[in-house]
């Protein structure tokens, strides 16, 4: 098999994938599985590890946003090791939200073991099942297969879904449209900017910075994270005008700056994107809709031109930087469907 054939494939089929996640969202008895945990009386808590994490950060972003109600997202070490920080107050109305793709996480595994020790009701959120689903009456298990090691359309497929479910609490039917209308849209995209991508792979850079503010913040992390590990590339993360307050001092031409530009802030983010190019750096510019000041100065452009909700979009800006991470690793001769030191499930080591 070809290297990182499984991968590509796998980022390609997420119009397909999403369509029939959506199809199961639609006939889930979501009263029956969290009706009685409403955000207004709970505190939504996002628990994964690593992308499942970054996952968690957007998730409740998503129902922070839509439903004006508090949630956060918390990593699963944490949870193991600074228990008072991630649940400070004792005997708080929380409801966690445990996330895997696997269901074999093995830190995920030992907070729900710890929930089920202390009475506390959680939703485990799956692709695979396994025995995340057997540690709580409350699972969503979606049906996503994937035999890459790292994670493409799991991430975006429990990403939408998590969506989903904020947005039926908020009463958000043009939410839950847009999110209907991701699949045909990221359909179109693909074809148009899958070679692009291909073409702009061809080059080689020291390090990689994905820039994101608010709930692009996130998705931003999830991009560094999968460029890191399909092609072994040092890659970070910052808030987009963070940037600026020390980080920039990498700037040359050996850089390369990705920025996800969101529509509230768009000025002053393209603003610092430009800044970076003016500083010798190779620079990508995602965003809904972008300016001709921005298309002109960046080496790569992508244009998602989507309708409804920017907060429904996020799935779709983490599509790119999968491909390119893809992409890269093909180009240094590596296989991005087996990424060095990695597997596809991570237990602790006792």
């Amino acid at each position: 098999m070809e290297s990182g054939s499984s991968t590509l494939r796998e980022i390609h089929s997420q119009p397909e994938v999403w369509g029939q996640c959506l199809n199961t969202l639609d006939k889930l008895d979501l009263e029956s599985l969290v009706g009685d945990k409403a955000p207004r009386n709970y505190e939504w808590v996002f628990v994964g590890c690593g992308t499942s994490y970054y996952l968690a950060q957007a998730a409740a972003a998503t129902f922070t946003m839509l439903g004006g109600a508090p949630a956060r997202a918390v990593p699963a070490s944490e949870i193991l090791l600074a228990p008072k920080l991630a649940f400070p107050i004792k005997d708080a109305a929380i409801f966690p939200v445990l996330i895997s793709r696997s269901g074999h996480t093995s830190e995920v595994l030992q907070v729900a073991e710890i929930l089920r020790q202390r009475g506390v009701e959680f939703l485990a959120v799956t692709c695979d099942g396994n025995e995340l689903t057997e540690l709580s009456t409350r699972t969503l298990k979606l049906p996503v297969t994937e035999a890459s090691t790292v994670m493409t359309s799991s991430f975006t497929s429990m990403l939408i879904a998590l969506q989903y479910i904020a947005a039926r609490f908020a009463g958000q039917d043009e939410f839950v449209e847009a999110l209907r209308s991701l699949p045909a849209a990221l359909a179109g995209m693909l074809p148009i900017y899958g070679p692009t991508i291909e073409e702009f792979a061809e080059r080689s850079f020291d390090d990689v910075a994905f820039l994101g503010q608010g709930a692009l913040y996130p998705i931003a992390s999830e991009s560094a994270l999968k460029v890191m590990e399909s092609s072994s590339c040092y890659a970070q993360f910052f808030h987009t005008l963070e940037f600026r307050h020390g980080p920039m001092s990498i700037m040359s031409e050996k850089v390369l700056v990705g920025a996800l530009l969101s529509e509230a802030g768009y000025a002053e983010e393209s603003a610092v994107l430009m800044e970076m190019k003016g500083l010798g750096g190779c620079t990508v510019a995602i965003a809904n809709q972008l300016s001709p000041e921005v298309i002109n100065s960046a080496d790569l452009a992508i244009e998602l031109a989507l309708t409804g909700p920017e907060l429904a979009r996020l799935a779709v800006y983490v599509v790119w930087g999968q491909l390119l991470g893809c992409r890269l690793g093909l180009r240094k001769g590596l296989d991005p469907d087996s990424p060095r030191h990695l597997s596809r499930v991570v237990t602790l080591v006792d």
